[in-house]
């Protein structure tokens, strides 16, 4: 047999081995639940691949450039040896194709070889790092066999042959055994059946999906997610994807501030629960990246329908997410650690009743009074009994209606509310208040898996929001925001809200809301709020507000959609989970380090947390008391 022909048996024999073993592996994506999808979506994947996965692997240039040498070159040079080889053509112009292919590649892989010998700490080691090697054994091989026939001789076939196999082992066993090039396979198909298909059409999908609370798991009488297979299937495929690059761990808030949480090891975790059935518990001992803080690897073990807390992940580790999206804004491979969170807080709290600190007395509150801190709803807006503004009612239309939140009841924030008023007044708006019709918007019990309580809120807000007559409603409170705008309408709740930003810049651009220039001379620079920009991308409507009355904002190194969370969100703050440091400590050592004096902000729960650090720090201060300033000034 000549060594064309052996390499024609060693192709399809590590075809056949590649899909015995997806084959392997979607049977333990579908041990997970159904969720709807289409099959056409499949014919999506070059676009998705090179447009949406790349916009994300382009934020870090380098390595873009390696994916495109090293996966590129491969996948062209694997297409051209299926023709050539898997066909039995054996054209010399087809060898001269695949040579410069590999070539190609042979120079990504080099550079992979150089990331990995100076890694990063969130890179995982072990088995990924014997991927330069593989890599390159794999484009030698074809670099030998392209050469001329009368070369592949003797000792030169069999040191390609050997090449060829050991590199090919690495993508053929890769995926059926769990292997790191298992993502190359899933990650492409984790884009064609991905659980949040707006993503693919330029849409922001930050909203939570509801839960049917009449029907729960008739097996385990269970609410939320329990173990493994309760999460939907294409959710199972997602986890498989990841490339444990750590971009999501160098994102976490909770992770640097020394929180049990690492939301890659949390993914990984869960793959070793649905890759192991009940006589084979994983463990994550062969875990090759950072523990969870405060965690040794090794002691937690997981199978398909055992329970995952605690067995598998510490309740911990779950309570100390802020929900800010910064994990799933990095990852490349766009996977939804949030969603999976989220889906076992639910069960935590709907179904076992455990929670930590404060949040259960919090969740009584909104139960009781609709309110986060247990109090009488018509004390929410004594803040404005001097200040001459009608509070709606019905039969009385009007064109903004202000939701003022939670952070109404602060006297702190109070401030920010009054001066809010005041640019409205003089853009002479016909707004309202809510008054005492407003509720909490059930954000808070969402995020603390508290579906029950939510659903109750914002089907009673609806019903509410529903019987008055208003054009648009506008809010100081990103959360609120995000539930009226995004969450509210799986219940028949569709209304347009915006940010008290995003309005007051429509009205500063068109001319009705005339402002001056600010006098503040101090060093400013502006915090992000997850909620409003990774959460529902505005990130530009503050930052030319305050251009407009002659603030420069000075950038801290993570701003934007990519900024770093304050530790307010998903009721962390009541959650209330042990660290090192706190979380708006790191963000306040941010705005230190560029000598900022004054941190813009446009979030209550950012405001409260940020003006909770001690010792000396920038000024905090909202975007409306900025603007209402330079109304002073002016008059």
């Amino acid at each position: 047999m000549s060594i064309q022909h052996l390499i024609t048996l060693l192709f399809w024999l590590a075809t056949a081995t590649l899909l015995i073993g997806l084959w392997r592996r979607s049977q333990l994506w579908r041990q997970g639940q159904s969720a709807d999808f289409s099959w056409i979506n499949l014919l999506a994947i070059p676009k998705r691949y090179f447009v949406d996965l790349h916009h994300v692997v382009s934020r870090e240039p380098f390595i873009a450039r390696t994916h495109v040498a090293t996966a590129g070159g491969a996948v062209a040079a694997l297409i051209l040896v299926a023709i050539n080889y898997g066909l039995m053509l054996y054209w010399n112009a087809l060898n001269w194709a695949i040579l410069i292919a590999t070539a190609i590649m042979l120079v990504g892989v080099f550079f992979v070889w150089l990331r990995r010998r100076n890694a990063p700490s969130r890179l995982s080691r072990g088995a990924w790092s014997r991927l330069p090697y593989s890599l390159t054994a794999f484009a030698i091989g074809l670099l030998v066999i392209s050469l001329p026939v009368s070369v592949l001789a003797g000792s030169v076939a069999v040191f390609a042959l050997i090449l060829l196999m050991a590199g090919s082992a690495e993508l053929a066993l890769g995926i059926g055994l769990g292997g790191p090039m298992k993502h190359a396979i899933a990650g492409l198909l984790h884009l064609a059946f991905h659980p949040r298909q707006q993503r693919f059409r330029g849409e922001l999908s930050t909203a939570l999906k509801p839960i049917a609370l009449e029907a729960i798991t008739l097996e385990n009488q269970e609410f939320g997610i329990s173990k493994p297979s309760d999460f939907k299937w294409n959710q199972l495929l997602g986890f498989d994807a990841c490339v444990q690059c750590g971009k999501c761990e160098a994102a976490c808030p909770a992770f640097a501030a020394g929180q049990p949480l690492n939301p890659k090891k949390l993914i990984q975790d869960l793959v070793v629960g649905f890759s192991h059935d009940e006589k084979s518990n994983g463990s994550d001992a062969k875990f090759a990246g950072s523990p969870y803080p405060g965690m040794p690897i090794g002691d937690h073990f997981g199978s398909i329908h055992a329970p995952i807390v605690p067995s598998l992940i510490e309740a911990e580790t779950l309570w100390s997410c802020t929900t800010c999206r910064a994990c799933v804004q990095e990852c490349p491979m766009l996977i939804e650690h949030v969603d999976a969170i989220v889906g076992l807080r639910r069960n935590l709290t709907l179904t076992k009743g455990e929670l930590p600190g404060s949040a259960p007395q919090t969740l009584e509150n909104l139960r009781q009074t609709a309110t986060v801190g247990g109090f009488d709803r018509k004390a929410r807006y004594y803040w404005a009994v001097d200040l001459n503004v009608k509070t709606i009612a019905p039969n009385m239309p009007v064109d903004i209606l202000l939701v003022a939140g939670e952070g109404a009841f602060d006297m702190r924030y109070q401030r920010t509310l009054r001066a809010l008023v005041k640019l409205l007044k003089a853009a002479k708006v016909d707004f309202a208040l809510m008054g005492e019709y407003e509720r909490d918007t059930g954000d808070t019990a969402r995020r603390l898996g508290d579906e029950a309580t939510f659903q109750k809120l914002a089907k009673l807000n609806i019903e509410t929001l529903n019987s008055l007559s208003f054009k648009r409603i506008v809010t100081a409170d990103p959360h609120v925001l995000h539930s009226l705008k995004n969450e509210y309408a799986a219940f028949g709740g569709n209304y347009e809200v915006l940010h008290h930003s995003t309005l007051l810049a429509q009205l500063a651009a068109s001319g009705q809301l005339k402002l001056g220039k600010s006098d503040e001379t101090r060093k400013l620079t502006y915090h992000d709020p997850c909620y409003l920009g990774r959460y529902n991308g505005e990130t530009e409507s503050p930052r030319a507000l305050l251009k407009s009355i002659g603030i420069q904002v000075n950038e801290m190194e993570r701003s934007g959609m990519r900024g770093r969370c304050c530790g307010g969100g998903g009721g962390a703050p009541l959650t209330d989970i042990p660290g090192k440091q706190r979380i708006p400590d790191i963000r306040i050592a941010d705005a230190r380090t560029i000598g900022a004096e004054v941190v813009a902000v446009g979030c209550p729960q950012c405001t409260a947390m940020l003006e909770g650090v001690v010792g000396n720090r920038p000024e905090i201060l909202d975007i409306a008391q900025l603007l209402a300033s330079t109304l002073e000034l002016e008059s």
